[in-house]
């Protein structure tokens, strides 16, 4: 869930998506929950100075305690089998979740069903349609287009999981992955709250 975001002079908002170059800045979470920017405190004066080199003059980082902010759903989730098959870093694509030992592209078949890893429980809701995020190199911010062309042409411009939680749990690297068939997901219109 998203709790610091980055707001322009006017308390909008402001994502990658109108600047791109928020994208060479990576947050992580501290040993005590507190949100790190590129391994700084996200309060800095450091970080309020590069916010505003990315997003422009009156830009700043802040807490929001509202209603969860995510693009579509909370969780992005991918397969190594799916990356693959795009041929690019798997950071363009901004997964949360990766999930290794997928052949080829099967996660397009997973719509409607369930991920167990650990004590999680994901639910699958449809392949993300994609923006023009995945045409950013993740290390040199430089665009290239014709990824966003291959993901419309090979893709049907839908890559990626769009994913809700079910039931929460600490996932760990290397947990196993197990695909669940939940058939009352495949009725919903739309996400569970």
């Amino acid at each position: 869930m998203r709790k610091e975001h980055v707001s322009d002079a006017r308390g909008r908002v402001v994502t990658a998506r109108s600047r791109p170059l928020l994208l060479g800045h990576h947050g992580t979470l501290g040993p005590d929950g507190e949100p790190l920017v590129d391994g700084r405190p996200w309060r800095s004066e450091t970080v309020g100075r590069d916010v505003v080199a990315a997003a422009g003059e009156g830009a700043r980082l802040v807490r929001y305690d509202g209603p969860e902010r995510f693009d579509v759903l909370p969780l992005l989730v991918a397969t190594d089998g799916a990356i693959q098959a795009l041929g690019h870093d798997r950071r363009r694509l901004r997964p949360n979740i990766v999930i290794g030992g997928v052949a080829g592209q099967a996660e397009r078949e997973w719509e409607g069903r369930a991920l167990r890893a650990g004590p999680a429980i994901i639910g699958v809701h449809s392949l993300r349609a994609r923006c023009v995020m995945p045409t950013f190199d993740p290390d040199t911010l430089e665009q290239d287009r014709t990824v966003l062309e291959r993901i419309d042409r090979e893709f049907d411009g839908r890559l990626a999981l769009n994913c809700f939680v079910i039931r929460s749990g600490t996932i760990s690297i290397g947990d196993p992955v197990e695909l669940m068939d939940l058939p009352v997901l495949k009725e919903r219109s739309s996400p569970a709250p």
